[in-house]
């Protein structure tokens, strides 16, 4: 068939948490007392994210494409996928169905 794709996509999440934990380190250690306080949460925050699996990414990812939409159901749905497509416009229905399927069992 013309113009079908028989080859799915690869899919790159990119990470780059552990960046912005140097920049807040770096941050916190030429700051003042009254800055202390928030950069240090910051940095906590930071390195939480940058502990984060794949998985873990690639399940908030469509999470958060499926709440733009303002879908909430099962995320492994036809209708959830059907969403998920749309709010990724380019998102082949293999690595939809695959994202889903992942994200539904971070969820187990």
């Amino acid at each position: 068939m013309a113009g079908r794709d028989k080859h799915p996509r690869t899919i790159l999440f990119v990470r780059d948490a552990d960046a912005a934990v140097a920049d807040l380190r770096q941050a916190l250690a030429e700051a003042g007392p009254e800055e202390r306080p928030g950069l240090e949460r910051a940095v906590g925050i930071a390195e939480r994210a940058a502990r984060a699996s794949d998985a873990d990414l690639r399940a908030r990812w469509v999470r958060e494409r499926l709440a733009a939409v303002g879908y909430e159901g099962p995320v492994d749905s036809v209708k959830a996928i059907k969403h998920l497509r749309e709010a990724a416009p380019g998102l082949g229905l293999l690595e939809a169905v695959q994202l889903a399927k992942s994200a539904a069992q971070g969820a187990a």
